[in-house]
C-alpha cells in the first residue's frame, strides 16, 4: 500500500486541522463550563455544539465517514478520524461522524427501506436527531451475542419487544429519537439466525429509560443508559433486513466503525504525547528539566514508537477493507481493536505520570482520555473475544516452512 495521503485526504485533513485549532479547541472550555454550571447529571445539549456543526458544514467537513457521502475511502478517512480524536468529546459530533450515529447511519444506508431512510436516516445525516444502538444486556454475557434474551415476537402487523438493555450510548440526550434494537425472533433457530434488528422510536409506549450509567464517574453529555422494553409494539415495517439477519447486520456495521474508534484512540494518544512533551520542557526536578531525565525520555520515545506502529496497522486494515471488504480484513479488524486502545492507555498513563497530580485531575484532558480509552477495551467486543478469534485464525494459517 502507498502510505502517503492522497491529494483529497491531504486537503480534507488540512481543513480539519484548521477547524480544530480555530474552533474546536477554543470551544472545549466553553463546553465544559456550560455543563459544569448545569451539573454533569444534566444531559442537555450545549449550544456551542450547534455553532460548531454549522461551521463544520460551512467548511465541507460534514458526514465524511462514508465514501458515498464524503467521497473518502476508509484509508483516506482514517486520518480525519485521528484528527477528531484530539478532541473526542466534541469534534466527532461537530462533524457528524460520532458513534453510535455513524454505525446506525451506515446500517440504514445498507439495510433500510425507503420509508426507514426517509423517516430516520435523512434527519441523522442532517444532524437534526441522534440515535442509539441497543444490544448489550445486564443479565447475560453479551460479548457472545447468542446469549441475548430480548424477545422480538411477531403479532399480526406488529412486533412485540420485551427485554432489558444497558450501555445504550446516546439515550440520555433527548435528541436521541431512534434505537436499533437487537433481539431474538427465533429462539429455536440456528445459533446465528436467531437474532434480528428492529427500529424502536424513543416515544414508543412501553420503552422506559431506567437510568444513565457513569463511566469511571463521568456522565457523558449524551449518556450511556439502561433501557427496559415492556410489550413495546412497533410496525412490522420497522424490521431491518429480514428475520434472522441480526448477526449479518452487526458484522457489516463493525468493520469501518472499528477503524474510526482506533484512529480516534490514536488521536487521543497523540494529544497525550503532545501534553507530555510540553510538560517535560517546562518542569524542573532535581536540578534539570524533566525532558533531560532518562526515564522521561524513555516514556516519550516508547510512546512515539508505539503510536506509529499502531497507526500503520490501522491504515493497513483500512486499506484491506477498501480493497477486499470487511471479510477480507477480519483478523486485522480484531487485531487493531485490541492494539489501539492498549497503546492509547499506555501513552496516556505515561502522560499522567509526568503530570503528577494534575494528570488525575480535570485540569487536563488526560483523566477523561484514560477513562475513554479503557472503555474501548470493552465496547464493540472485549479484548478477550478479539484475541480468541485472532488465535483461531493464526492456528489455521498455512506456513511456508515449519521446521
Amino acid at each position: 500500500m502507498d502510505f502517503a495521503l492522497s491529494a483529497k485526504a491531504e486537503d480534507v485533513s488540512a481543513r480539519a486541522w484548521d477547524f480544530m485549532r480555530e474552533h474546536v479547541f477554543p470551544a472545549e472550555p466553553v463546553y465544559d463550563a456550560w455543563r459544569a454550571e448545569r451539573g454533569h447529571d444534566d444531559h442537555a445539549h450545549p449550544p456551542v455544539l450547534e455553532e460548531l456543526k454549522a461551521e463544520a458544514r460551512r467548511r465541507g467537513l460534514w458526514n465524511l465517514f462514508h465514501h458515498e457521502l464524503g467521497g473518502l475511502s476508509n484509508l483516506e478517512y482514517a486520518s480525519v478520524a485521528e484528527i477528531t480524536g484530539w478532541s473526542p468529546v466534541i469534534a466527532p459530533e461537530a462533524m457528524n461522524v460520532g458513534a453510535p450515529d455513524t454505525g446506525n447511519m451506515e446500517t440504514l444506508m445498507l439495510f433500510g427501506t425507503p420509508e426507514q431512510k426517509s423517516r430516520w436516516l435523512e434527519p441523522l445525516l442532517e444532524g437534526e436527531i441522534r440515535s442509539g444502538f441497543a444490544m448489550t444486556e445486564p443479565d447475560v454475557a453479551s460479548s457472545d451475542a447468542r446469549n441475548i434474551q430480548t424477545s422480538i415476537v411477531r403479532d399480526g402487523d406488529e412486533y412485540v419487544i420485551n427485554g432489558r438493555k444497558w450501555w445504550t450510548s446516546g439515550a440520555a440526550d433527548e435528541r436521541c429519537q431512534i434505537f436499533i434494537v437487537m433481539g431474538k425472533t427465533d429462539p429455536e433457530g440456528a445459533p446465528h439466525r436467531q437474532q434480528s434488528m428492529i427500529l424502536v422510536p424513543r416515544d414508543a409506549p412501553g420503552l422506559e429509560i431506567v437510568r444513565h450509567l457513569p463511566v469511571f464517574g463521568y456522565q457523558d453529555q449524551h449518556g450511556h443508559s439502561e433501557l427496559r422494553f415492556t410489550d413495546v409494539r412497533v410496525p412490522v415495517g420497522n424490521l431491518l433486513a429480514g428475520e434472522g439477519d441480526g448477526f449479518m447486520i452487526a458484522q457489516a456495521r463493525l468493520g469501518p466503525g472499528r477503524i474510526h474508534h482506533c484512529m480516534r484512540a490514536i488521536g487521543m494518544a497523540e494529544r497525550a504525547l503532545a501534553l507530555m512533551v510540553e510538560r517535560t520542557k517546562n518542569r524542573v526536578a532535581f536540578g534539570r528539566p524533566l525532558a533531560e531525565q532518562g526515564t522521561v525520555r524513555e516514556a516519550i520515545a516508547l510512546s512515539r514508537i508505539e503510536i506509529d506502529q499502531t497507526r500503520l496497522y490501522v491504515l493497513k486494515t483500512a486499506d484491506l477493507i477498501d480493497k477486499f471488504g470487511a471479510k477480507g480484513a477480519k483478523t486485522e479488524i480484531s487485531a487493531i481493536k485490541v492494539a489501539a486502545p492498549r497503546v492509547a492507555l499506555d501513552v496516556i498513563d505515561r502522560a499522567i505520570q509526568v503530570h503528577g497530580g494534575a494528570g488525575v485531575s480535570n485540569d487536563t484532558v488526560l483523566a477523561r482520555f484514560y477513562a475513554s480509552a479503557r472503555t474501548l477495551r470493552i465496547v464493540d467486543g472485549p479484548d478477550a473475544v478479539h484475541i480468541r478469534g485472532i488465535a483461531k485464525d493464526e492456528l489455521a494459517r498455512e506456513r511456508p516452512y515449519t521446521g
